[in-house]
């Protein structure tokens, strides 16, 4: 019978994947900690929505900035590193800020200022350890790995960490943080027991040598683009996930005005929505292995992307709170599966001395897509009411679904003829 630890990561996927998994889930335990103390630390110091707001926009806005600049430079050096080097200016941004806690000097303006840092170089973190993956197991166990991945997310990020975190914010400002530190630099050790990770190859020049000099980072950057450009299968992706953020994060940027005002379920209702969320996940997770076997990735992403659209319709209609977990729980499974699925294909399909660009200009589209669906949806809700984001997310998704049919079938099938 196999031993729990070959379950959660068979032998065949090595020891160095055993490391990185070990070093991702607890550096989301990290993260999941600061999801809860961050916005209580901003929300202990100013009553300005303003203030607030700018601490939830720099979750995203040095993705906008770097995220394309981290893209070309996990490209040129060692990933492992890459990613070393990050975790560890994390943790001494984290060290200055308990420093201001612990003797009182801390102010709203240290604590943003620490907020756009620490995301900056978590956008350096998680450009260059996306890429790890694709570099040290097979194509077929890329789904599996990605699933892997994602349950410690939902486990540590999702679950644990924030509970923990506000647990012990109340204990003390810095306590949290003080756990963030362990837990990050604790990341860097485990990472640092893999191998090292090759440096990815750069172009050959006409007399068939390696180049060893770096063009400027902006060169690196048009070449990334151009090259998803030009392929059709990876571009169609890119875009598939750009325009569902919009959609999605329309109406989930007045989610929790929808949930206390609309539905009646108060603060501990909108909070039980984001758990039964994660739950859903969970399950993806026990079942993502006996999917990938008997349900081809095409299959299982028409299918992911008509549940978005049922799942914004549905929404709309409803105005009772059981119901709303309910879809809530729907949504966390399938979005489980979509977020695995969508990673391994991308990453199957882009070569190894691509994956940082590519990754990185898919994560701008996340996150750009974010940007705009939320603006959009705080207008629409404004002038139509709180269910009017959800409309305006059902019509677009379903277009969008109608669009994308057909293309779903080139993208799985050009990950086929890329395996070796």
């Amino acid at each position: 019978m196999p031993s729990l630890g070959d379950l959660v990561a068979p032998r065949r996927m090595g020891r160095d994947f055993r490391w990185l998994l070990a070093s991702s889930w607890t550096s989301n335990i990290g993260d999941g900690v600061a999801l809860a103390a961050a916005p209580l630390l901003i929300a202990s110091m100013t009553s300005s929505p303003i203030l607030v707001a700018a601490g939830a926009i720099l979750q995203f806005l040095p993705w906008l900035l770097f995220g394309l600049h981290a893209g070309a430079i996990a490209d040129r050096f060692d990933r492992r590193r890459l990613v070393m080097f990050a975790n560890g200016a994390r943790a001494v941004v984290l060290t200055g800020l308990c420093a201001f806690l612990v003797t009182g000097t801390a102010n709203i303006w240290i604590v943003l200022a620490v907020a756009f840092l620490y995301g900056t170089a978590e956008v350096f973190v998680d450009t260059a350890g996306s890429t790890l993956l694709p570099m040290l197991v097979k194509p077929a166990d890329l789904g599996l790995g990605n699933a892997r991945l994602q349950a410690g997310y939902l486990v540590a990020n999702q679950f644990a960490g924030p509970p923990l975190g506000a647990f012990l914010f109340a204990a003390g400002t810095a306590w949290p943080f003080l756990l963030e530190i362990i837990c990050v630099a604790l990341a860097v050790v485990l990472i640092s027991r893999m191998a090292k990770t090759p440096v990815p190859p750069r172009p050959s020049t006409s007399s068939g040598t390696q180049e060893r000099t770096h063009p400027p980072v902006h060169t690196d950057i048009a070449e990334g683009l151009r090259w998803l450009w030009r392929n059709p299968p990876v571009r169609m992706l890119v875009l598939i996930i750009l325009v569902f953020n919009v959609t999605w994060a329309a109406p989930w940027g007045v989610l929790v005005l929808y949930a206390t005002e609309h539905l009646h379920m108060g603060a501990v209702g909108f909070g039980a929505l984001t758990t039964a969320s994660a739950i859903g996940g969970l399950l993806a997770t026990a079942c993502f292995g006996w999917l990938e076997r008997h349900v081809s990735f095409a299959t299982l992403m028409r299918v992911v992307l008509s549940l978005e659209v049922l799942m914004h319709l549905a929404f709309a209609l409803t105005s009772t709170g059981w119901v709303a977990l309910v879809i809530m729980f729907v949504f966390g499974a399938y979005a489980f599966v979509w977020g695995t699925i969508s990673t391994t294909v991308r990453q199957r399909l882009v070569p190894a001395e691509l994956q940082g660009r590519v990754a990185s200009v898919n994560m701008v589209g996340v996150f750009g897509g974010m940007v705009i669906g939320q603006a959009l949806g705080g207008v629409i809700a404004e002038i139509w009411g709180l269910t009017g984001p959800w409309w305006f997310a059902f019509g677009g998704a379903a277009l969008t679904l109608l669009f994308v049919w057909k293309p779903i079938s080139h993208i799985v099938s050009a990950t086929q003829s890329n395996e070796p």
